[in-house]
């Protein structure tokens, strides 16, 4: 009996030794982990303060041949092997069109002209990239290609070395022109159309509707120009550039600035509408400027060319809806290569037609009624445009700045151009915080909405020199009508200079400052909220 008592606490003895024992060893384990992450710890923290303790490396010989063997390893790598990549991509395009076109492609040939405006013009819009401020968004590339353009075409040796034909430099432009215009088709949103509200139908309508006559106005009677060429530079001027406002709109948007009123999504889906409207007002007055007869007879062949470029590009869109069918291959190229290829044609053909106010409208059209049935298909079709416009973007901003000569400038049609955009952004500034009074902002966020309703670029760029083109297709080239289309191209060139960077530094300056910031960032549900409406086209 007793050595059975005695067994059991043995036996209970032992069991509760092994628990302890189990217990131990856990918790030694445990310290154990600790100490090693404490020490790896200390030794990661030790190695860190003796790397920035540590003075920097003396530049000796040995250090010197070492760093150098890096820059210059066999074969290169790293930037150095980019830049002889792109340098010798450049020179053997050159040597490929110098083999087909011989003495075109040297200095002082139409070819060469174009290519080195080109490469010029990416080099300038990439520097122009590079140019950061802290808390302001990125200068738009566009005013390096421009400011390349223009320093091309003055300064004394390369002018001489750069001859670009005019037909051709029209060309290209207008390529640029039915590219852009084409984008824009098919990056407005039926959806955002139907549920659009009155104060982005207000914005949409009344700023660029009021600097337009505006500016028609003043040109008038400070440039003289007649009616029909006033409207047409108003409606140059009035359109606002996406390319300046959706950027510097996102960067806001995604600090949460604005977002619970939805004025971030406001300003983009309102942008291209206001562009749309821009472009048909210019091409109307555009058709009744080149067209003979009495005012009545102009108007008339003004609302013909309008119906004429509808009817046509909804033809052309419901043909695009069906061909190419969905049962082929390659669906979304093809679709691309037909809505570019017919808004290439649309341009040009108007012209050639006599009905010049007619293609760019097509273009808008035929895109949008096409797109409407795309669905998934659409933003493919985007991407590869998109392409597109980053190849000729470099020749219409490059060719526009290259047309504009200093010793062709007078100082006085200069400054009273300056005096017009400047009397007529005031208009605008006005007109828009009349318009979104009665929206359910407060003061600051009126300001806001009307200063960044400013910037100019890619529509006045696009469209700057089409009247000018137009006058110089003409059989008779009325030299009247060359100095008016060359006028509308020098303000529009200015409105870009001027506008552009001052409208992104404004809104990026004033935007953290007068719009409230909502700790909740996302956008569909603020926009919900803010009786905002979804985001219409991207930027054009």
């Amino acid at each position: 009996m007793v050595e059975d008592l005695v067994a059991k606490n043995e036996d209970a003895t032992c069991s509760a030794a092994v628990i302890r024992l189990r217990q131990v060893t856990q918790e030694a384990n445990v310290l154990d982990s600790k100490a090693m992450d404490g020490s790896a710890q200390t030794e990661e923290t030790a190695l860190l303060n003796s790397c920035t303790q540590q003075p920097p490396e003396p530049l000796t010989e040995s250090t010197i041949r070492g760093k150098m063997r890096q820059i210059c390893a066999c074969p290169p790598q790293g930037m150095l092997a980019r830049i002889i990549t792109n340098v010798t991509a450049i020179v053997l395009v050159w040597a490929i069109v110098w083999s087909i076109t011989g003495d075109e492609c040297l200095p002082g040939g139409n070819l060469f002209g174009i290519m080195f405006l080109f490469f010029c013009a990416v080099i300038g819009g990439k520097i122009m990239r590079l140019i950061k401020l802290p808390g302001l968004p990125p200068f738009p590339p566009l005013l390096g290609m421009l400011l390349v353009g223009f320093l091309l075409r003055n300064v004394p040796f390369i002018s001489d070395i750069i001859h670009i034909n005019v037909k051709w430099g029209a060309a290209l432009r207008n390529i640029a022109l039915s590219i852009i215009l084409a984008r824009a088709g098919l990056g407005l949103d039926p959806k955002a159309l139907k549920k659009l509200k009155a104060v982005c139908l207000r914005l949409s309508l009344g700023p660029c509707t009021s600097e337009a006559c505006a500016a028609a106005v003043l040109s008038h009677f400070l440039l003289h120009l007649p009616w029909q060429w006033g409207f047409m530079l108003g409606f140059v001027l009035g359109a606002v550039s996406p390319a300046v406002v959706v950027p510097s709109m996102l960067i806001l948007q995604g600090g949460g600035y604005g977002v619970d009123k939805g004025i971030p999504t406001l300003l983009m889906a309102a942008g291209s509408f206001d562009d749309i409207l821009a472009i048909t007002g210019f091409n109307t007055c555009l058709g009744m400027a080149f067209s003979s007869g009495s005012t009545l007879d102009n108007v008339f062949r003004g609302v013909l060319e309008v119906a004429v470029g509808i009817a046509a590009g909804g033809l052309a869109g419901i043909f695009l809806r069906y061909f190419p069918s969905k049962d082929q291959n390659y669906l979304v190229w093809k679709r691309a290569f037909f809505v570019m290829g017919l808004s290439v044609f649309a341009v040009f053909g108007s012209m050639y037609f006599g009905f010049p106010g007619s293609g760019g409208l097509c273009t808008i059209v035929l895109a949008f009624v096409a797109g409407m049935t795309w669905s998934d298909e659409k933003s493919e079709v985007e991407a590869i445009i998109a392409v597109a416009w980053e190849i000729f973007q470099p020749f219409l901003f490059g060719l526009i700045g290259a047309e504009i000569s200093i010793m062709s400038l007078e100082p006085e049609v200069v400054g009273l151009s300056v005096a017009m955009l400047g009397i007529a952004l005031v208009i605008r500034i006005m007109v828009t915080f009349l318009l979104v009074c009665c929206a359910g902002f407060n003061i600051k966020e009126k300001v806001f909405i009307s200063l960044a309703w400013i910037p100019k670029a890619t529509v006045q760029a696009a469209i700057g020199s089409v009247a000018l083109d137009t006058a110089r297709s003409q059989e008779s080239e009325n030299p009247l009508e060359i100095k008016y289309g060359m006028n509308i191209l020098t303000v529009a060139f200015l409105a870009i200079l001027i506008t552009a960077p001052t409208g992104a530094l404004i809104i990026g300056l004033a935007g953290p400052r007068m719009l409230h910031k909502s700790t909740d960032t996302n956008s569909e549900v603020q926009t919900q909220e803010g009786g905002g409406e979804t985001e219409g086209p991207g930027p054009v």
